[in-house]
């Protein structure tokens, strides 16, 4: 019996040493290391990736919808700031049927492109307007633009010399330049209204 006890103790015994020299389990979490932090780490950074494209994408459409605004205010305001500019001429026509009236513009005394010499001319002109400018309005809208007629005439009668102003026939051309000029200033978006311009005085001194 004793033998017996014996062999049992021994076979406890080694069943206890091999039991301790089985490899201890390898549980993670039981001996505490973080086995979820490199998960976490994925997972913030997601987050913030999210969130920085998210304020990315509101600061874009905000500076994007300013932009826009802008773009459409000055689109807006462009045809508006056009047709101003385009406005130069206004509405002379009378609602009565009239005839041809004339207006004189003050004279005007230019020296003559002559070397060596003075020369100088006086002109007075009357300009015959169409019959379709009412009167009272076309004479108010001519004085307005008086010192614009008498400068760029002034200019004009400098440039000639005694051999431009000979004879009937340039005579006439300067008359048609004249027309083409006074039109071009006072009507530049309408149709012409000055029909002719006549000498009332055409003196060379």
């Amino acid at each position: 019996m004793a033998d017996e006890d014996d062999t049992r103790n021994q076979g406890q015994e080694g069943q206890k040493e091999q039991e301790d020299l089985k490899p201890e389990p390898t549980d993670k979490k039981a001996a505490g290391t973080p086995s979820g932090t490199p998960f976490l780490q994925w997972i913030i950074m997601a987050i913030v990736v999210i969130l920085c494209a998210g304020v990315g994408l509101v600061i874009g459409r905000i500076f994007a919808g300013s932009g826009t605004n802008e773009t459409a205010q000055s689109a807006e305001g462009g045809p508006n700031q056009a047709e101003d500019q385009k406005a130069v001429t206004p509405d002379l026509t009378g609602g009565k049927s009239q005839e041809i009236w004339y207006y004189d513009l003050a004279p005007v005394v230019a020296n003559l492109d002559v070397p060596g010499v003075t020369r100088y001319v006086r002109l007075t002109l009357t300009l015959e307007i169409d019959s379709q400018v009412d009167q009272k309005k076309g004479v108010a809208f001519i004085k307005e633009k008086n010192p614009l007629l008498t400068n760029w005439l002034t200019i004009y009668l400098a440039g000639l010399s005694l051999e431009d102003i000979r004879g009937d026939k340039n005579l006439k051309r300067i008359q048609s330049q004249i027309v083409d000029a006074f039109n071009e200033k006072l009507f530049p978006d309408a149709k012409p209204q000055v029909k002719r311009v006549l000498f009332k005085e055409f003196a060379i001194q």
